[in-house]
């Protein structure tokens, strides 16, 4: 009598077998996106973290090995000079917004009023009391709707803590990935097999060389971007000039959304402020700057610093705008990028063979020869291979 597994076709059966294997794998990657969304302070805070510590990393290994500063001060020094410059930026930036605030706020009241007179000679011939009705219907539309503004503050007050408290965690991190990443790293490594730890340390090294290469090309992508759309505003007549470049500047570490959101508000500012001619030139210039970065800029910077297809970068940022909103979208490049570099160096293909492989991950002893060797050292008082890596 012929088995009921003999009765299915073959193809069917090797179908089944991977259904079922691909459910588990979605349950899994499932499970693990909503850890990490639970987690997301913590999650968001080390990668924040790790972004920092290799942009910094090479200046405190310079105040180490040229100006001879301890470990501890060249980090807080990093950090420090970190903190500074991104406060003067922000302090620049408000006090163009403080000057030329009060001169905008007067041409956006031009503006309504000149909106609210298109309305009544233009097609709606809408008079002053229909306008009136209206703002009164949206007025007490506003006051109805107290309860959720009060529900939306306390959000707001909800995220503003936590920005607050990530912020911290990613500074306190930064500081000992700095000070202390290469003994952090081999008690990761360490975590592993025996057998997976050299391949998975390499791996990490390359993965540690893209995450770099790509933090400091879009620092310079944005910056480029930024002085760009602020010269371009200065010299069109566009107040605000400064603080436009500075917002640009941020906007571009956001792909493909940053451009575009950071650009509207600046053609919005030229709009309200000098009319619809320097609207339109402002739109001219925010467009030339980005077509300068999409077919100058990122062609030749981050090819090497990413080597992602476009296509691969239009979907990775949209999934992770899908999946995490502009936090996903801010991260999605880097973590797919890295995951790139990793997953070819484990099948074969290695994209940094100027790296080598003399830097190798320091192996504790394991079993009963890790427990003979830390019984001898706690008899005889000398360190144990624990002590000895820590120094």
């Amino acid at each position: 009598m012929p088995r009921s597994t003999d009765l299915v076709p073959r193809s069917i059966q090797s179908v089944a077998a991977w259904s079922w294997r691909l459910v588990a794998i979605v349950l899994g990657a499932a499970c693990v996106v909503w850890l990490v969304s639970y987690l997301k302070v913590l999650v968001v805070a080390v990668a924040v973290a790790l972004l920092l510590t290799v942009l910094l990393q090479p200046f405190a290994r310079v105040l180490r090995t040229r100006l001879y500063f301890s470990p501890v001060l060249a980090s807080a020094t990093a950090l420090v000079a970190l903190l500074a410059g991104v406060v003067g930026l922000v302090v620049v930036a408000g006090l163009e917004i403080a000057s030329g605030l009060a001169d905008l706020g007067g041409k956006a009241e031009q503006g309504i009023q000149q909106l609210l007179d298109a309305l009544a000679s233009g097609p709606l011939h809408l008079d002053s009391d229909e306008i009136d009705g209206y703002l009164d219907e949206m007025s007490s539309a506003v006051q109805g709707g107290s309860s959720s503004v009060a529900s939306g503050a306390l959000t707001v007050t909800t995220t503003v803590t936590e920005v607050l408290s990530g912020g911290l965690i990613a500074l306190f991190c930064t500081f000992f990935f700095l000070f202390d990443g290469r003994r952090i790293w081999t008690w990761i490594v360490g975590l592993l097999p025996r057998h997976a730890r050299e391949r998975t340390h390499q791996a990490g090294r390359r993965g540690l060389v893209t995450l770099a290469s790509y933090v400091r090309t879009q620092i310079l992508v944005a910056f480029i971007d930024g002085l760009g759309v602020g010269i371009g505003a200065a010299i069109i007549g566009v107040p605000l000039a400064v603080p436009l470049g500075v917002l640009v500047f941020l906007g571009a570490f956001v792909p493909l959304v940053g451009a575009v959101v950071t650009g509207a508000v600046a053609v919005l500012v030229a709009l309200v402020a000098n009319g619809w001619v320097t609207a339109l030139i402002m739109l001219g210039v925010v467009l030339l700057v980005q077509q300068i970065e999409g077919h100058v800029l990122q062609p030749w910077l981050m090819g090497h610093a990413v080597s992602l297809h476009p296509v691969a970068v239009v979907l990775v940022v949209t999934g992770g705008t899908l999946v995490a909103g502009i936090l996903g979208a801010l991260f999605a490049v880097p973590l797919a990028a890295v995951l790139n570099t990793v997953v070819l160096y484990f099948h074969g293909h290695d994209k940094f063979p100027e790296l080598g492989f003399e830097d190798h991950v320091s192996l504790r002893p394991s079993g009963r020869r890790a427990v003979m060797i830390t019984a001898a050292a706690r008899h005889v008082g000398e360190p144990g291979p624990t002590t000895r890596l820590r120094t």
